[in-house]
């Protein structure tokens, strides 16, 4: 049995994500995947993203994973990363794109008006960096994190969830946004963890031996 399946529908940061999971895992067995069978036969699942989100969703329907992802969603430990994340709600305004509607509420983007410090500097969109996270609620995946720790980001948009309950972590650009969720057996974070250093793998390193309760 595979112990952690990375999904692979033509899109994402695949073998980097696999890299830091092999990291912190070492003993596991981790597999880049696009066999349906594959991918359910694992014990956690991994859905990275990046790039556009009428690509991805494009992308993930013509692999015909889209139900595999949902199923994988459903019954066992998933992570999401960046257009992971994004894509666990019902629409984006990116496209505008129909997602996967497995979380209630909408992905954003930042507004130009948003983008002024109280100095009147002017930040940039999309948001690339490292930005300190705060932890809105306890899990079992923020555990040896410090609130407050800095992770890496590259996005412009962002999700707006329906309900407050399923944020685990925000930060600000420059005013607050959500960056984490959290729902049972649900994780998905807007930052990248494998690309966040020390952090990045603990929280990683969490996600491998996650049960899916929070």
């Amino acid at each position: 049995m595979t112990d952690i399946a990375v999904v692979d529908y033509g899109m994402g940061n695949l073998r980097s994500v696999a890299k830091a999971l092999a990291h912190v895992a070492p003993e596991r067995s981790i597999v880049i995947s696009a066999e349906p069978s594959v991918i359910l036969a694992a014990a956690r699942v991994v859905l990275p993203g990046q790039s556009a989100m009428p690509d991805c969703i494009g992308c993930l329907n013509a692999s015909g994973l889209r139900d595999v992802v949902l199923e994988a969603a459903r019954t066992r430990p998933f992570l999401g990363i960046c257009l992971g994340l994004q894509m666990l709600f019902e629409t984006s305004e990116e496209g505008p794109t129909q997602c996967l509607a497995v979380l209630p509420g909408r992905v954003v983007r930042f507004r130009d008006a948003d983008m002024k410090l109280p100095s009147q500097e002017r930040l940039k969109v999309p948001h690339m960096g490292w930005s300190p996270v705060r932890q809105t609620k306890a899990h079992p995946l923020w555990a040896g994190i410090a609130d407050g720790t800095r992770f890496y980001f590259a996005h412009s948009y962002h999700p707006q969830p329906d309900d407050p309950g399923a944020i685990a972590g925000t930060t600000d650009y420059p005013l607050p946004f959500t960056c984490a969720v959290a729902r049972a057996n649900i994780f998905a974070t807007q930052f990248h963890p494998e690309k966040s250093q020390r952090a990045g793998l603990q929280l990683l390193a969490n996600f491998v031996v996650w049960d899916g309760s929070d």
